[in-house]
């Protein structure tokens, strides 16, 4: 089975659009959102009935016992992340609390413990077709480590399917720890690129991040005839360094209104819908060959 996965260097270029834009126009049976900052394939493809939900534990927190606490005042001195509050009575603040532990190496009167925290919430549904995401608990962290497991709940199940030869994974935007996860283990990686000075240093640091993978690289031009000028510097940056420009869409004003219906672009007509059809038949010919 082969796993493609949609990068963009930052957020906003349209990854998600061209993600569930494949995801109907090859029928796909499994893909997967590892954007668990903020998952939104779902509202797009929405005809899933069966849902398995787990909660995701992040790394431990701090937690206070009241009835040994002697509001000593230790704890608030050693906190390098202000995490300890004394208002009414000793506090944890699970949001500023990143499980260090020294409060309770400190406290003298073993009042302090590290307790498993709900970081967030995976999801997987599995009916005719399998979807895999997941949601982080606003504040948590080790997302890299969430998105490890949305991608490995989607291939655990595509790989008991002989129907299911591809596998699409929406990545998180940007070049962090989330996107590092989602590269491990594709074949190929798609890169949706805007024609904007923010555009173009955000490619050139996916796709630094991308080689150290040594994965295939495409990029997509997405409204590119929003200045063909950062167009054109991008297909020279990807002539110089060896990278196949798959598609270029142009901007239509339909694809926002299509999108706010909750539907995906290719299922009316404009004109971005016709260049996504032609860039799915380049993509699909680089990762089975």
């Amino acid at each position: 089975m082969k796993q493609l996965l949609i990068l963009s260097g930052k957020g906003g270029t349209g990854k998600t659009t061209i993600a569930t834009s494949f995801i109907k126009l090859g029928n796909i049976k499994a893909f997967a959102d590892c954007d668990v900052d903020a998952p939104n394939i779902h509202l797009l493809m929405n005809e899933f009935e069966s849902e398995e939900t787990l909660d995701y534990y992040g790394m431990d927190k701090a937690e206070i016992d009241l009835s040994k606490c002697i509001e000593c005042g230790k704890c608030i001195e050693i906190c390098r992340f202000n995490a300890i509050e004394n208002i009414d009575s000793y506090n944890i603040n699970k949001y500023n609390c990143e499980g260090c532990g020294v409060c309770e190496a400190i406290c003298p009167e073993q009042a302090i413990s590290m307790k498993k925290y709900i970081a967030g919430k995976t999801s997987l549904f599995k009916d005719s077709s399998i979807f895999s995401t997941a949601k982080l608990k606003m504040g948590s962290g080790n997302s890299g480590l969430l998105v490890s497991t949305v991608k490995k709940n989607v291939i655990k199940e595509a790989v008991k399917r002989e129907d299911i030869e591809i596998a699409i994974i929406d990545g998180s935007p940007g070049i962090g720890c989330p996107v590092i996860a989602s590269l491990s283990g594709v074949d190929a990686v798609l890169l949706v690129v805007e024609p904007s000075i923010s555009g173009i240093s955000d490619m050139k640091r996916i796709i630094e991040t991308s080689k150290r993978f040594k994965l295939p690289i495409m990029v997509c031009i997405n409204k590119y005839d929003t200045n063909l000028v950062k167009t054109q510097e991008i297909e020279d940056y990807c002539l110089d360094n060896n990278l196949e420009i798959v598609g270029k869409i142009p901007f239509d004003k339909e694809v926002i209104k299509i999108l706010n219906k909750g539907k995906s672009v290719i299922e009316e007509d404009n004109s971005a819908a016709e260049n996504i059809k032609q860039m799915y038949k380049n993509v699909m010919s680089n990762l089975i060959k």
